[in-house]
């Protein structure tokens, strides 16, 4: 049996959890709503103020299903409750980001601005302290959509492993590499 899918999600106070009629889950807290569809083979109960997923039988689909949907739950009620920030800096020479509400402009070493708007969902704020490198922290409920957004921004330039210049994540280690050598004679 899966060891995450059979694992009871704790329900805090505050956060409402329902199952409509066609399988879809809302969870409601004190930062906001999220709702995922859930596989109609896939049973979404609450037990004694836990959440719990199940499914009806040992195929493989089944097995995969169940570890995936009790993980999104878990995923949506610690987005309502405490919510998720992601942090991402630029390191390179001239690299600069701003944001006007919620529009990130970027400047990575192109002969152009980039200019990137942001769903309403995330919240951005950027941070450019003398000494260091310039910061974009970015907020939201959802986690899935936050990732997915986080890796947009850093696929405008991914670190390079000779130098490390690039869009990366905050105390993400880089694999460098050594460059080129001097011959001898």
């Amino acid at each position: 049996m899966s060891r995450i899918g059979k694992a009871p999600i704790a329900i805090p106070s505050g956060v409402t959890l329902t199952v409509s009629s066609d399988n879809i889950v809302t969870v409601k807290g004190p930062k906001g709503e999220l709702n995922q569809k859930v596989d109609s083979d896939i049973i979404v109960a609450q037990e004694e103020g836990n959440i719990v997923v199940k499914r009806p039988s040992e195929q493989k689909r089944h097995k995969a299903l169940h570890g995936l949907y009790r993980s999104l739950i878990n995923n949506m009620v610690v987005g309502v409750t405490q919510g998720y920030k992601l942090e991402q800096e630029l390191v390179g020479v001239g690299y600069r980001a701003t944001n006007q509400g919620n529009t990130l402009d970027l400047v990575l070493g192109y002969s152009h601005h980039i200019v990137f708007a942001l769903p309403p969902e995330i919240k951005v704020a950027t941070t450019a302290e003398k000494g260091k490198n310039p910061t974009i922290i970015l907020e939201s409920i959802d986690k899935q959509l936050l990732g997915q957004v986080a890796a947009k921004i850093r696929s405008l330039r991914t670190p390079e492993p000779y130098k490390g210049k690039g869009i990366k994540f905050v105390g993400e280690q880089l694999r460098r590499k050594a460059g080129k050598s001097a011959s001898k004679k």
